[in-house]
């Protein structure tokens, strides 16, 4: 399939002629937003018999957040979600990028003028704009990633108790550090970042306790919810500084839990002499173009698969508001396979990782963390 992009500036707040009700037969033009967003739109051609078994005339559009769809994170998965669907039932895609909080609004309100069938909202800092965006356009279906909040008809919430998934990272982070202090950080203080920094400490706890020993956790307090946050998420520099902050106080594994900003903690890492790094969101050994070798594991969110689902849902008119929650059990949440060329596990800690995944999967270990999904 042939795919052309476009990016479009901002000249109106909106197109006179794409109104909620009437933007279906207004497909083929780019709607105009407010601000200084850039807008980029999608204009994929039917796939051939050979590419795909059907076509579709069902458009696709996703909003990503301001670490943008290069974040070789969340944003891109989910993209890689839309594409998939693209490729396989010939639906349109249209994607825009709301580089400030402001943007979401005249970002989402344009993607329902045009005719969006689903829009995905790629994170909880929309919540607001999609509540009102959702109430104004009745008849237009979203996804919200990473926020349960919103109780709507045309709404579908998808949310990961990534805590389970990081609690197996913790513990195996805790089980090759050298130095016996490892590190986490966030992008900024929500529960979809610190649910994965909960996890992360309390399966280092479970090291301790069950290994007789003493891995410290700096970064993050899980008992007092206290800790090291980059306010961004797309402030690199700010992310290697206090990954570097991190490494002198002996932390010899950092979880960065901080979208785009998390490239810093990474740079960090690598300018080390052989600290290692737990990815988020994405398998980092298959989505990062560097420092592979230093690639602990990842702590996964099953957004592809989850954008994918929830689009095959809607092309086939089965939308459903209820409210997704990935775990474990269901593959929602996951780490990483053990890659050859990443860094080294010895296989008994590997055992040991899989055994505790299968007793949070029998619920035979509990993960609790007061930043888990309630759904």
């Amino acid at each position: 399939m042939t795919v052309q992009e476009t990016i479009v500036p901002i000249t109106s707040t909106r197109h006179p002629l794409l109104t909620p009700g009437t933007g279906r037969a207004a497909k083929a033009l780019t709607a105009a937003l407010a601000g200084t967003l850039l807008v980029v739109t999608g204009c994929g051609q039917a796939p051939d018999s050979d590419d795909a078994g059907e076509t579709s005339d069902f458009t696709g559009c996703i909003v990503a957040d301001a670490s943008g769809f290069n974040d070789a994170s969340f944003n891109e998965a989910a993209m890689n979600g839309m594409r998939q669907v693209e490729e396989d039932r010939g639906i349109q895609v249209r994607s825009a990028e709301a580089a400030e909080a402001q943007d979401a609004n005249p970002a989402l309100t344009s993607m329902a003028d045009s005719g969006c069938d689903l829009t995905v909202a790629m994170s909880y800092t929309m919540v607001d704009p999609l509540r009102e965006v959702a109430a104004a356009n009745p008849e237009s279906h979203f996804m919200i990633v990473d926020d349960d909040s919103i109780q709507a008809d045309n709404v579908k919430p998808v949310v990961y108790n990534t805590a389970e998934a990081a609690f197996l990272a913790g513990y195996l982070a805790a089980g090759t550090s050298e130095t016996g202090t490892v590190g986490t950080l966030g992008g900024m203080q929500q529960p979809a970042v610190t649910v994965f920094m909960d996890g992360f400490a309390l399966g280092v706890a479970h090291w301790n306790e069950t290994q007789g020993a003493d891995v410290q956790v700096v970064g993050w307090n899980e008992s007092t919810q206290q800790g090291t946050f980059v306010n961004s998420y797309t402030d690199t520099n700010a992310a290697k500084t206090m990954t570097r902050n991190l490494m002198d106080q002996g932390a010899d594994v950092v979880m960065p839990v901080a979208g785009q900003a998390g490239n810093g903690a990474l740079d960090a890492v690598l300018e080390s002499e052989n600290a290692k790094i737990v990815w988020v969101d994405q398998d980092g050994f298959e989505s990062l173009d560097r420092g592979k070798d230093r690639v602990l594991t990842s702590v996964m969110k099953g957004i592809t698969t989850s954008t994918v689902d929830v689009l095959d849902q809607s092309v086939d008119g089965e939308f459903s508001p209820e409210t997704y929650v990935g775990t474990l059990e269901n593959g929602g949440v996951s780490i990483a396979d053990f890659h050859d060329g990443a860094a080294p596990v010895d296989p008994q800690l590997q055992e040991q990782v899989g055994q505790l995944r299968q007793q949070i999967i029998d619920g035979e270990l509990s993960v609790d963390s007061r930043s888990a999904p309630s759904s």
